[in-house]
């Protein structure tokens, strides 16, 4: 069976609103573009025993030095980068068809975001469980979370690392609809097992924030060749503070924030959704 498999990344794509004026601005960029090349890139390009293609998305108004910096990247064939001011269902599909090797049997796509990393197994996992001929969702269920200071083991069954495998019939991708949602129009296969995936949490980050149980990073290492070496194991007794009274603060709180979320979901629909996030951001 064939199956082309494509990863996916929005890294400046514009939007709407107040995110339009901070993606479009430089500080947004050189920061973004630091931690891109930081984890994101890296971590594609370690990949063990995948085949793939990468296509990221660039806004066509991107400064001159952005796209110096795009160039050698694309050179080396790591990624495809496409300039648009917009990307609806069937012009993404017809940018898919222009990558891949085949174009028929089952297209297999996958979400990461330009500030965050893969383990080196990641797309090899997913694509060995593509065994079957229908549209289903996928996701890794455990990653992990880092920030300055810590790293942190996360099981999250409806994770932004999603990906959708379908037939190239008609398909829809895994930017059908919110990685919290795709379950609403699909079976979902969780697939469990170590980290797959890596969240960084810095200054501009618009919803992630530490999650999960404080860990040291050491056993994640080699998953992770150059991600996790600068952060320093933690010491018994902060772990155990963290078992015994962070992490339940933040189970708490994440479970509040997504209680909440899911019921403004269910009364407002995405576009409500959306609009409301727009104003609490203004």
């Amino acid at each position: 069976m064939n199956v082309d498999h494509v990863l996916l990344t929005r890294f400046n794509l514009p939007t709407g609103g107040v995110e339009a004026r901070i993606r479009a601005s430089e500080h947004w960029l050189a920061n973004r573009w630091c931690l891109f090349e930081r984890y994101c890139a890296p971590s594609v390009a370690a990949q063990v025993g995948a085949d793939f293609d990468w296509v990221v998305y660039f806004d066509p108004d991107s400064p001159a030095w952005l796209k110096d910096a795009i160039r050698p990247y694309v050179q080396r064939g790591l990624f495809t980068a496409i300039f648009r001011e917009e990307v609806p269902r069937q012009t993404l599909i017809a940018d898919l068809r222009d990558v891949v090797r085949h174009g028929n049997g089952m297209l297999l796509t996958t979400n990461v975001d330009n500030d965050d990393g893969l383990a080196v197994d990641f797309l090899s996992r997913i694509r060995a469980a593509v065994d079957f001929e229908e549209r289903r969702a996928l996701y890794v269920v455990n990653g992990l979370v880092r920030d300055a200071d810590g790293v942190y083991l996360r099981h999250d069954p409806e994770n932004a690392f999603c990906s959708v495998a379908e037939p190239w019939a008609e398909p829809r991708t895994c930017w059908d609809d919110w990685h919290i949602m795709l379950g609403r129009s699909m079976p979902v296969v969780a697939l469990d097992g170590e980290p797959g995936w890596l969240q960084v949490v810095h200054g501009e980050n618009v919803s992630n924030r530490v999650r999960g149980r404080l860990v040291s990073a050491e056993p994640w290492a080699h998953l992770f060749p150059g991600m996790l070496q600068d952060i320093d194991p933690p010491g018994a007794a902060r772990i155990a503070g963290d078992r015994l009274l962070v992490a339940p603060a933040r189970w708490t709180r994440d479970t509040a924030r997504s209680t909440l979320r899911r019921m403004a979901i269910a009364a407002l629909g995405k576009d409500g959704m959306q609009a409301l996030k727009a104003r609490l951001r203004r």
